[in-house]
C-alpha cells in the first residue's frame, strides 16, 4: 500500500493535482513536502496505533482544503475522519486494497473485528466511490456487498523501477546449471504458501528456485528443504533472505520464471506480479478464488493462472512442461511487459483515479435547505412500516425526509432509500433520542429552519403535521399529544413527573413534534446528549433555555392505542420516577446561542 502511493502521489503531480498524503510512521529528513507523518505510539493485533492522527488530520483539512479525501482501506485511522465535521463536508473515495480477513484460529482477531466492523461499514456508507483493485476481488468481498452501485475497478499499478535503468543481472554462478531458474518473493507466511513450491520443485533434476524474503516460517521452510534433498546433494531451493531493492531486481532479471502459490485472500493483488511482468518475465500463479491475482496474469496473457491452490503434483506437472517450452516463456514475458505498460503502468492508473474524484464531487453534501422544513424518522427494525409511511410524506408534499437507520437488523434503510427518502446509519446504535439527536444536528448543519420528528412504525398520522405547523406560529416546539394511547404504568410515571417539574404537559413521550430553530439550535448542543432521559432532559432543557412549548391533540393509528415500549413493568416506573427526580433537582446550565459544530 505505501509504495503504491508513494508512485501514484507522485505520478499525480506529474499530472498536475496537488496531492498530499497522511500516514503512520516517524517523520525522516528526506521526506517530500507532500507527506506528513504521525508517529505510532503501539501495535494492538496488528493495527498500529497513533494517538496524534485525529489531531494530525484535522490539521491537514484545515490547512490544505482538500476537494476530495482519498481513504485507503484496511486503516483503522481512517475512522477519525467519521468524527470530524470538517472531513464530513468533503467526498470521500475509499480505496480497498484487501478485506479484514479473520481466521478461526485467532480469536484477538475475530473480536477486534466485531469492533471494526461498524467503523468499516460506515466509512463506506459515506464514500461517494469506493475502488478495488480486481473484478474478481469485488465480487468475493462481503464486506463490500452492499455498496457495489457506488464500486469501480481499477487495478493497482507502479511506476517503471529506476532499477531497470541499469540492472545487471545476477551471474550465473549464483544458479544451478542446466535447470529452469524460478523465483518466488514475499514474507516467509503462511498464507504464502512456499511449501507447496518448496515441495513441487525439491529433488527435480531440471528445476531450481529461489525464495526472496524472511518470516516467522523461515526454519521450519529451511527444515522442509533438507528433508526433501537426497544425502550428499546440494539442495535445489534456497531461502536468500531480504535483500536491498537493486538485487532484488537483479534477482528478478536474471530469473526464467516468476512463481506464486499464495492460498488466502490476503493475497488480494500480488504487486510483485507487475514488478516480475516489469522484467518481461511470465508468471506461474495459483488459482486463488477472489484474488485478484490470477486476474491479473489471465487478462495480461502472461502465463499460468490455474493452477490448483495447495496441489503440489499440478505445479510439479507444470514446472515440468515448461523446462522444454522456452518460447512459450519468452512469449508470456513480453505479452506481460505490453501489460504492464498499458493497463499496470502508474500513469493510466493516476487518470483513472482524478476521473474517480471528479464522479465523487459530482454529489455533492445537501445543499442549505434556508426556509425549508426536514421530517425526522428515527428508524430501527421497522421495513414493514417504513416505506408506507415515506410515500405518504412524499405524496403530501413533504420534499426532506431523513431516516435515522439505527443499527436495524433488517433491510429498514434500504427500503427507506428505495421509497425515496435520506437515510444515514450511525457508527452505532444510537436508542431513540440519540438517533433524533443525529437528525437534528444533521437540520442544524444543513440550515434547515424546522424539524417534524415522527415515529416510524405508522403511529402517526402524516395529515396531523399541519396541525403541528399551525400552533408553531405561537410557540418554539410543538408536542402532538394522544395520552390515550398511555398505559396505566405510563400514566403513574407522567404524573410524578407533572407533580415535580410544574410541566402541564400530557403526553411526555410523544414523538411526533416541531422544532423551530431555536429549539434545533439547542438540542444540537451535548448538553441536551448529556440529559436525555425518555425525553424528560430534552423538555427541561428546552425549558431551561426559555422557549415556549404547546400541546396539542393530534389523532393516532388507533392499532398501537395502549401500546408501551418503555413502561413494561412497575420497575421501570420506579426508575424513570427516581432518575426524573434527580434530573429536576440537580443544578445544571444551559449555553444559549452557542454555534454548534459537531456533526
Amino acid at each position: 500500500m505505501e509504495s503504491f502511493l508513494a508512485d501514484l502521489i507522485d505520478e499525480q503531480h506529474r499530472q498536475g493535482l496537488k496531492a498530499h498524503a497522511l500516514v503512520h510512521g516517524d517523520p525522516l529528513p528526506d521526506d517530500p513536502a507532500w507527506l506528513r507523518r504521525v508517529p505510532v505510539q503501539m501495535a494492538l493485533i496488528f493495527a498500529p496505533i497513533a494517538v496524534g492522527f485525529r489531531q494530525a488530520l484535522a490539521k491537514a483539512i484545515e490547512e490544505l482544503q482538500p476537494d476530495v479525501l482519498h481513504l485507503h482501506m484496511p486503516n483503522n485511522a481512517v475512522f477519525w475522519a467519521l468524527t470530524m465535521n470538517s472531513a464530513w463536508q468533503i467526498p470521500w473515495v475509499v480505496h480497498w486494497h484487501s478485506d479484514v480477513l479473520v481466521s478461526q484460529k485467532m480469536w484477538a482477531l475475530r473480536l477486534a473485528y466485531k469492533v471494526y466492523r461498524p467503523f468499516e461499514q460506515n466509512v463506506l456508507d459515506k464514500a461517494e466511490r469506493i475502488i478495488c483493485t480486481s473484478p474478481p476481488y469485488l465480487a468475493g468481498s462481503e464486506p463490500l456487498e452492499r455498496w457495489k452501485n457506488k464500486c469501480t475497478v481499477i487495478p493497482l499499478a507502479m511506476q517503471l523501477p529506476d532499477e531497470l535503468q541499469s540492472v545487471q543481472t545476477i551471474g550465473e554462478e549464483s544458479w544451478l546449471p542446466g535447470k529452469l531458474k524460478l523465483l518466488s518473493i514475499g514474507r516467509l507466511t503462511y498464507y504464502k504458501d512456499f511449501e507447496t513450491l518448496i515441495l513441487a520443485v525439491s529433488g527435480q533434476d531440471h528445476l531450481q528456485l529461489k525464495i526472496v524474503g524472511s518470516g516467522e516460517l523461515k526454519e521450519k521452510l529451511q527444515n522442509l528443504i533438507l528433508q526433501h534433498t537426497s544425502t550428499g546433494k546440494k539442495p535445489n531451493v534456497e531461502l536468500l533472505g531480504d535483500v536491498a531493492e537493486e538485487q532484488k531486481h537483479q534477482w528478478l532479471a536474471s530469473c526464467d520464471a516468476f512463481c506464486m502459490a499464495s492460498c488466502e485472500k490476503t493475497e488480494a493483488f500480488g504487486m510483485v506480479l507487475l514488478e516480475a511482468m516489469a522484467h518481461a518475465k511470465p508468471c506461474l500463479v495459483s488459482d486463488l478464488v477472489g484474488s485478484g491475482m490470477p486476474w491479473v496474469v489471465q487478462t495480461s496473457e502472461s502465463g499460468l493462472f490455474h493452477l490448483p491452490v495447495g496441489d503440489t503434483q499440478a505445479w510439479r506437472d507444470a514446472l515440468d512442461m515448461l523446462v522444454h517450452q522456452p518460447q512459450l516463456l519468452k512469449t508470456w514475458g513480453q505479452n506481460g511487459f505490453r501489460a504492464f505498460k498499458n493497463r499496470f503502468h502508474i500513469s493510466s492508473c493516476a487518470k483513472d483515479m482524478t476521473q474517480q474524484y471528479r464522479t465523487a464531487q459530482l454529489n455533492p453534501i445537501p445543499e442549505r435547505s434556508t426556509g425549508r422544513e426536514l421530517i425526522l424518522i428515527p428508524a430501527k427494525d421497522e421495513a414493514e412500516t417504513i416505506g408506507h409511511l415515506v410515500k405518504a410524506l412524499l405524496d403530501a408534499g413533504h420534499r426532506y425526509i431523513l431516516v435515522v437507520d439505527d443499527n436495524s437488523s433488517d433491510e429498514t434503510g434500504k427500503v427507506a432509500r428505495a421509497a425515496g427518502a435520506q437515510v444515514v446509519r450511525p457508527v452505532l446504535p444510537l436508542g431513540a433520542w440519540g438517533g433524533m439527536q443525529l437528525g437534528i444536528r444533521y437540520a442544524w448543519t444543513h440550515g434547515f429552519q424546522s424539524v417534524v420528528t415522527m415515529d416510524a412504525d405508522g403511529q402517526h398520522e402524516v395529515a396531523e403535521i399541519p396541525t403541528l405547523k399551525i400552533a408553531a406560529n405561537h410557540a418554539n416546539v410543538v408536542i402532538g399529544a394522544h395520552p390515550q394511547r398511555a398505559s396505566r404504568m405510563r400514566l403513574v410515571a407522567w404524573k410524578w413527573f407533572r407533580l415535580i417539574s410544574g410541566f402541564e404537559l400530557q403526553d411526555l413521550t410523544s414523538g411526533f413534534r416541531y422544532y423551530d430553530r431555536s429549539a434545533i439550535e439547542i438540542l444540537a448542543q451535548d448538553e441536551a446528549t448529556l440529559l436525555d432521559y425518555q425525553d424528560i432532559g430534552v423538555l427541561l432543557i428546552l425549558r431551561k433555555a426559555g422557549l415556549r412549548m404547546v400541546e396539542v391533540p393530534v389523532s393516532m393509528n388507533t392499532r398501537l392505542v395502549g401500546h408501551s415500549r418503555i413502561f413494561n413493568s412497575w420497575f421501570s416506573v420506579a426508575i424513570y420516577m427516581l432518575t426524573t427526580t434527580l434530573m429536576c433537582f440537580a443544578r445544571w446550565e444551559v449555553p444559549v446561542k452557542r454555534k454548534y459544530s459537531a456533526r
